[in-house]
């Protein structure tokens, strides 16, 4: 008896093959026309973000989430593939700091009142829409509704946040502190492996395990994040490309930014006048969500996420929400990834108070998303 519908299966085969082939080409001429027109280097750059993006969605492996799984459920092993990676690249990154001051540069910021407040309004910001913000990249290239709605306002929130940031930087703040050198390496391991002692003992028994996707994810960001130090010089971050291209638009509406010792700062002015292909971070950003929304593509119904039916008011709270990730971020000197991620990497004290301020904010934000009606009340 003949199969009437293998013809069916085997023409979604096909589709299925050829919308992946266009996919990888789709990816492959992108990297070549940055290459081409703004430079091998650059080029590189954004291979680096699709790397970030592929990894982060194919994998799913993320921030919010795990830290969100710790405070309800006690589950740690998302946060310790967090810590395997940063320490995979302390472990190349510190080294080469010390090696190559002049080459090199790592995410150093001072520790002060405008950091540490705003790293836990960041902590809250972030459990209110779940995404950080490599997060938010990666949910908008996804399709996630709230990630889309969040990301515009993330990023005015970032600018807005770096023309006020010497008002707020000049509230005080403590000289740059830096764990340099192999013995700062040292303790930047001792530092991780007693925080992963910690949420060992406070996690629950069954929950210690780190799968084996989230050991893969940690080792291939690890990776990429060491080659973006290297080919770019310095960490991988996020806020700043998002504010630049707030930046961007408000000069193009015929905006004033000599008011802001930031914006108007010479090497801030030259960036403002280039491409966004010239800037890393923004390369990098591109990446993310150009990465995320391929890997979702690929899988079969992978870009048909629903609008969530949540009432007005938790529409306003991710709007509002998505601002302040933007401008607490700036003035805690990153993110997820540009503060936790990068700064403890590279040997940045403030990495480290980031993230107690952050998860502290977390505790906070955990118990905010019912009560704006984005998830049902327990």
């Amino acid at each position: 008896m003949s199969d009437a519908a293998a013809p069916i299966r085997e023409a979604r085969a096909f589709e299925g093959f050829a919308r992946r082939g266009g996919l990888v080409l789709a990816l492959l001429t992108a990297i070549a026309l940055v290459a081409l027109f703004a430079g091998a280097r650059f080029g590189m750059m954004l291979a680096v973000g699709l790397g970030f993006g592929i990894a982060l969605e194919g994998l799913r492996f993320g921030f919010a989430g795990p830290w969100r799984a710790m405070i309800l459920r006690r589950e740690p092993a998302g946060i310790l593939a967090q810590l395997l990676s940063i320490g995979i690249v302390s472990s190349v990154a510190i080294p080469l700091l010390a090696a190559h001051p002049g080459e090199l540069t790592g995410a150093q910021a001072p520790v002060g009142w405008a950091m540490i407040g705003g790293a836990f309004v960041f902590g809250a910001a972030m459990q209110v829409v779940l995404g950080c913000g490599s997060g938010s990249l990666v949910n908008a290239g996804s399709g996630n509704p709230v990630g889309l709605l969040a990301l515009p306002f993330f990023a005015i929130g970032s600018f807005a946040g770096a023309y006020h940031l010497i008002w707020w930087t000049d509230l005080g703040s403590l000289p740059i502190a830096t764990l340099s050198g192999w013995q700062g390496l040292f303790v930047t391991w001792a530092a991780l492996l007693l925080t992963g002692a910690l949420l060992l003992r406070l996690g629950r028994p069954d929950a210690r395990r780190i799968p084996r996707r989230l050991v893969i994810a940690a080792i291939l960001l690890a990776a990429l994040a060491i080659a973006n130090l290297l080919i770019a010089g310095q960490p991988w971050g996020v806020v700043y490309g998002l504010g630049l291209w707030a930046a961007k638009g408000f000069t193009a509406l015929g905006g004033d930014l000599s008011g802001s010792a930031f914006w108007s700062a010479p090497g801030t002015g030259r960036i403002l006048q280039g491409s966004i292909l010239t800037d890393y971070t923004s390369l990098t950003n591109i990446g993310l969500i150009a990465g995320a929304f391929v890997t979702a593509a690929w899988r079969n119904g992978g870009l048909s996420q629903k609008l969530p039916s949540y009432p007005i008011g938790a529409w306003l709270a991710v709007i509002i929400a998505g601002f302040l990730l933007g401008y607490s971020s700036r003035l805690a000197f990153g993110c997820n990834v540009g503060a936790f991620f990068s700064g403890i990497s590279t040997g940045s004290l403030h990495g480290w108070v980031w993230f107690v301020a952050a998860f502290a904010g977390a505790f906070l934000g955990v118990r905010l998303r019912p009560m704006l009606g984005l998830e049902a009340r327990q």
